[in-house]
């Protein structure tokens, strides 16, 4: 298979391993840099086996080039709207509610919420905002000219509910390839590796809907169980300090030039 990386994806400072991942493993692969308003991939092959790695704007804009297997993954079930049909309360956030940005929300008295985009993933960093802090973001999200966001921008917000400890699963034809925590919070115990019960709530849950033929899914521990955190898209999926890169992209090649 062959890879194309995008270059300059400043947020990740474990990207490089993806370059060491490839040269170790001799897979082919190429590199573009692509500025965040491209309408397209400047870029020309004969490869048709062609997978696609950086920001979710090179994600996104491999979707137009159909000949490319896989190519990339973006959008389709990766949408909310879709994957939670299947989850359910499996779902940290099962009871989520979907807006345009511009449009007001309501807010209880010293109310926290947490909002993060709906169908473009990264246009903002989804977080927890105070009533205060969400309208100064919307103020100058607007207003600014050096992103994607406009008026009809739909964000989705929920409930802040508390978790023991969070973990990122990079998950290729129904097998979870590689774990690992990038969150403990309040007393909970340092863990190398994700726990059994959670691997396999995982599986249960690749069982329950296989999302795509790659995705990742981040879980996390509550006083409820284990729930699902988010669903991401692979090809646009940040790695963290102790993700093993070689793994993944180990079992993207083998996988799909089968």
């Amino acid at each position: 298979m062959y890879f194309l990386v995008q270059a300059n994806v400043y947020l990740d400072p474990d990207h490089y391993k993806i370059f060491d991942a490839l040269e170790e493993l001799n897979i082919d692969y190429d590199v573009i840099n692509i500025p965040p308003t491209a309408e397209k991939i400047d870029f020309e092959t004969d490869r048709k086996d062609v997978f696609v790695y950086g920001s979710v704007t090179i994600a996104r804009l491999a979707k137009q080039n159909k000949d490319w297997f896989p190519g990339s993954f973006y959008g389709g079930n990766h949408q909310y709207e879709i994957y939670s049909k299947y989850y359910g309360e499996n779902l940290l956030n099962d009871n989520v509610s979907v807006h345009p940005i511009s449009e007001q929300l309501n807010w209880k008295r010293d109310e926290i919420k947490f909002i993060k985009p709906y169908n473009e993933a990264k246009i903002f960093t989804g977080k927890v905002f105070t009533e205060t802090e969400w309208k100064d973001f919307v103020f100058e999200a607007l207003k600014s000219e050096n992103n994607r966001i406009n008026r009809d921008s739909l964000i989705q917000f929920s409930e802040v509910k508390q978790t023991i400890k969070e973990a990122r699963l990079w998950i290729v034809g129904r097998q979870i390839i590689d774990g690992g925590y990038y969150k403990f919070n309040d007393n909970a115990p340092f863990e190398e590796k994700v726990s059994e019960d959670g691997l396999s709530f995982a599986n249960e849950m690749i069982r329950l809907f296989n999302l795509e033929e790659a995705f990742v899914m981040d879980i996390c521990l509550t006083e409820e169980g284990w729930k699902i955190v988010e669903i991401n898209c692979i090809n646009s999926s940040g790695f963290y300090p102790n993700t093993n890169v070689k793994s993944v992209i180990k079992a993207l090649n083998i996988y799909f030039s089968n």
